[in-house]
């Protein structure tokens, strides 16, 4: 591994989840140091990744061995096994590293994983389930939560507002709601501005508050 590893991760628990997010860091070009105390999983990503070694990752003299208290981000991505997740988690924070993201399985788990060291709590199941349930539910093309109350949605323009610049629609007034960009049929996505006027086969990326957002783009 290289001296420098501010940009580097270690990813520890190369499950679903962990051996995915993994091997798309090493495919963006950031090094990455993947454990997993399961050797045949580390068998089977060793062709892929560069530097994955099998390890338990509960033993504090194994990860200073390996190296990770020279990391500044790390991952856990060890979900179903709540006691190896968390006291890896809190090994890390004894390590002084100093971005630790957390895989949690439920929201107690992610608040005792804060607790014990976690600065960042990932729940992939239920941010799956929210935003596919925005996509059943509306006219949504795409959904992300940003924040807490604040989200980013791809729709299509309601009626109304086809036809007429954006300036002159006050969105933001009567919705609370701020097209981003459009993609007109044929094209790419581009900004939008007051001068954007929207057709019927364009799509558009709108932001605000999670309810602004969500009726929105409910409108016919």
């Amino acid at each position: 591994m290289a001296d420098s590893r501010n940009d580097a991760v270690v990813v520890i628990g190369l499950g679903r989840f962990g051996g995915s997010l993994a091997l798309e860091l090493a495919r963006r070009g950031t090094e990455v140091l993947a454990i997993d105390s399961r050797a045949k999983i580390v068998q089977s990503m060793a062709g892929r990744l560069t530097h994955v070694v099998a390890a338990d990752s509960t033993d504090l003299e194994a990860l200073r061995q390996l190296g990770v208290a020279d990391f500044h981000r790390a991952v856990v991505a060890i979900g179903t096994h709540l006691e190896s997740s968390i006291l890896t988690t809190s090994l890390l924070a004894e390590l002084e590293v100093d971005d630790i993201w957390a895989k949690a399985i439920s929201r107690e788990h992610g608040r005792i994983l804060q607790r014990v060291g976690a600065h960042h709590v990932i729940l992939p199941e239920h941010d799956m389930g929210e935003r596919v349930a925005h996509l059943l539910n509306g006219r949504m093309l795409d959904f992300m939560q940003v924040d807490d109350d604040f989200a980013l949605a791809k729709t299509r323009p309601p009626r109304q507002y086809v036809g007429v610049p954006l300036g002159q629609t006050n969105l933001r007034r009567k919705h609370g709601v701020t097209v981003v960009c459009v993609k007109s049929p044929g094209e790419e996505f581009t900004y939008a501005g007051a001068d954007t006027v929207l057709t019927y086969g364009d799509v558009i990326v709108i932001a605000g508050r999670t309810g602004q957002v969500e009726r929105f783009a409910d409108l016919p």
